[in-house]
């Protein structure tokens, strides 16, 4: 599935097929975490729900304005003192299935927000 034409504002991802995602020309099948000006390949996280604030300090490095996380193919929540570890640093942070949040990623990204995407991918 095509998500959005390239704008030239940055890394965009291109497409979604089950157990990748298209960021430019390079196929992923791994999490990954991506903002216009970043792509970061050896994100290891563990699964949704035993994420902690050491497995954002990647993402809040690159002082994101808001953090969209992608957790596969259905949506699951991170513990809540994560998600409050995270707006308590004033950065925002939405959690959605992982093609929602490519194709919010891509909108704001257009926009040249402060966006960074942390994506499962199954």
């Amino acid at each position: 599935m095509k998500l959005e034409p390239d704008t030239g504002a940055g890394n965009l991802i291109r497409g979604l097929a089950e157990g990748a995602i298209l960021v430019g020309d390079e196929s992923l099948s791994q999490p990954f975490i991506l903002t216009i000006d970043h792509l970061i390949r050896d994100w290891a996280p563990p699964a949704v729900e035993d994420l902690s604030a050491g497995d954002f300090e990647a993402i809040l490095a690159l002082e994101p304005e808001v953090i969209l996380l992608g957790t596969g193919a259905r949506q699951r929540f991170p513990p809540a003192r994560l998600t409050a570890a995270i707006l308590r640093q004033g950065v925002g942070i939405e959690v959605m299935n992982t093609a929602a949040a490519c194709r919010t990623y891509n909108v704001l990204a257009g926009e040249f927000r402060r966006v960074a995407a942390a994506l499962f991918i199954t």
